[in-house]
């Protein structure tokens, strides 16, 4: 079965031929792990690839994502990285107090995007391709504002903050609305929620503020015929009947924090698992018969007629020997 159509029936939980599979790489991988890391791409390649951007007007940035030093993004968010080949995290806000609301620059280059390029690329593939584009705006707030101006700004609920909540939300529809244009499968969009045991806010919050937002990404996409797939890290259960309600097609989490089985008792055959693989404690310590026991437990507990997807990220700290043998594992299964 070709990789778009594996990622297509696991979506619709109609059997697919195998389990579909993606590597999320973060840099440090190639950087201290080369050999290993194309030895896993070529015996286990992806079946889920992201679109180039293919912006006609080139985004506005200054420096190297993923290298030691400052790198500053479309919105002019400046991340500062201390390690090569990973993230940098953002010390000085935009938008640190009210008045500074004129420093906002909507990034109006990333709507440029050449639909036909971006059509050529898809049908170039056979693999399942995502949107070249994550809007995320609970973790744009936090670039724009910081995290405690953030907080704050949930707790009292002030006019400005709800001014530049929306101000986001409608360059974001814009975006994906662009990218719903084209030949892309799935657009995608990501904020990460939870903290290791709950919910960053409160479920009701997060339904009052942020659920109408994702609503809008994913009634936009089912309209134009697309998939939706969303990442959202840490301890989120709380919010997954929410996502199951408004139809996400995909979700990626880490599921292992929430409880496999729990997650499988309320949610299997409602919603497509997007991996993840413990990438806390089993990808970096675990022992191979762990890691072969560990897929082997989400297949049993997530698994019906599709909704598993076998993916997994290569960062800071994973056993390279780990990571492959976790897409073995995987491969073994309904005759991958």
């Amino acid at each position: 079965m070709k990789s778009r159509q594996c990622v297509y029936h696991t979506l619709e939980f109609s059997r697919p031929g195998r389990i579909a599979r993606q590597l999320w790489l973060v840099p440090w991988a190639g950087l201290h792990y080369p050999d290993q890391l194309a030895r896993i791409q070529r015996d286990f390649p992806d079946d889920i690839i992201s679109t180039p951007g293919f912006h006609r007007q080139v985004p506005r940035t200054h420096g190297q994502a993923y290298k030691v030093g400052t790198f500053i993004d479309e919105w002019g968010c400046a991340f500062e990285a201390k390690e090569e080949g990973v993230n940098g995290e953002v010390r000085n806000p935009v938008i640190p107090t009210w008045d500074d609301r004129e420093k906002l620059r909507l990034p109006e280059e990333v709507l440029s995007i050449d639909i036909d390029k971006v059509n050529d690329f898809c049908r170039s593939t056979q693999k399942f391709t995502l949107s070249g584009c994550r809007p995320r705006p609970f973790e744009r707030l936090q670039f724009l504002r910081g995290t405690e101006n953030l907080m704050m700004d949930l707790a009292y609920g002030q006019e400005p903050f709800f001014e530049l909540l929306n101000t986001i939300h409608q360059f974001n529809l814009k975006e994906l609305e662009q990218w719903a244009k084209t030949e892309v499968d799935a657009l995608c969009f990501v904020d990460d929620w939870g903290a290791q045991h709950a919910l960053l806010i409160s479920p009701d919050l997060w339904r009052h503020i942020f659920k109408p937002l994702y609503k809008d990404y994913i009634d936009l996409a089912h309209a134009y015929g697309k998939k939706t797939f969303m990442r959202s890290n840490g301890y989120i259960i709380d919010i997954i009947p929410d996502l199951v309600e408004m139809g996400l097609d995909a979700l990626n989490s880490q599921i292992f924090c929430m409880g496999v089985e729990e997650l499988g008792h309320r949610f299997k055959g409602k919603i497509t698992f997007w991996g993840e693989m413990d990438r806390q404690n089993l990808l970096p310590n675990g022992t191979q018969e762990q890691i072969v026991q560990a897929v082997e437990q989400v297949y049993n507990a997530l698994y019906q007629d599709g909704g598993v997807i076998a993916q997994l990220q290569f960062g800071p700290g994973a056993n390279p020997a780990n990571v492959y043998k976790a897409f073995e594992a995987w491969a073994e299964i309904k005759g991958s």
